[in-house]
Parts: structure tokens; C-alpha cells; sequence
């Protein structure tokens, strides 16, 4: 029981760090609004949430079914619910990651330079 409290604790310590890794990328955008780096940092936060327990509970299910066909057949459809929803809050994740580097982009604005820099 130890053990699984300790394997617990460092996932949560993981995804603190991810957490925070991801709040320093949004720092990093300067010209960005603090609304939308707190939207960001929220969605992020509940697509890790959303496939962590998702992940908990597919893998609570797969280990009732292994090996027994009935209960495959009465689980498979949740479980494959399961794996949506951890498909989801990847796509979300990945949605994220191409919001941000538009963003990334849209802040070096060369032309922009040019024209403070001639004037």
C-alpha cells in the first residue's frame, strides 16, 4: 500500500513540474494577455487532469477483464470511453501547443522592428 502512495505522489510531482514548465512557456510570451495565459494554463491543466483519470480508470477496468470475455463485453464500451477521453485531452494538449506557437510567432513581428527601427 506504501508503495502505491509513494507511485501517487511522484506522478503528482510530475505533473506539478509539467505544470509548471508550461507556466513558464506562457511567461515567456510577452505580448501575450495574462487572460489568455491563464485560460491556457487552466486548459492545460484539466486536459493532464482529464487523461490522468481517465488513464485510472481504464486501467482499473482492463485489469477486471483481462482474461474473461463476459466482462470484455460488458466493459468494453466504458473502456473505449475511456480511451476517447484520453484522445481528447491529447488533441486539446496538442490544440494548445499550435495556439501558443501562432502566438510565439505573432510576437517576433519583423516588419514591426523594421519600421520602429527606420522611424
Amino acid at each position: 500500500m506504501t508503495k502505491s502512495i509513494e507511485n501517487l505522489m511522484d506522478k503528482l510531482g510530475e505533473k506539478e513540474k509539467k505544470i509548471i514548465k508550461f507556466s513558464d512557456l506562457l511567461d515567456s510570451l510577452e505580448s501575450t494577455e495574462e487572460r489568455k495565459k491563464l485560460l491556457w494554463k487552466e486548459i492545460y491543466e484539466n486536459s493532464l487532469n482529464d487523461r490522468e483519470n481517465a488513464n485510472i480508470l481504464f486501467t482499473d477496468l482492463l485489469i477486471e477483464t483481462k482474461g474473461n470475455s463476459a466482462q470484455h463485453a460488458i466493459f468494453g464500451p466504458i473502456m473505449s470511453k475511456y480511451l476517447e477521453r484520453m484522445c481528447k485531452s491529447n488533441d486539446q494538449i496538442l490544440r494548445l501547443a499550435d495556439l501558443i506557437s501562432k502566438e510565439e510567432e505573432r510576437a517576433v513581428d519583423v516588419d514591426a522592428i523594421f519600421d520602429k527601427i527606420g522611424a
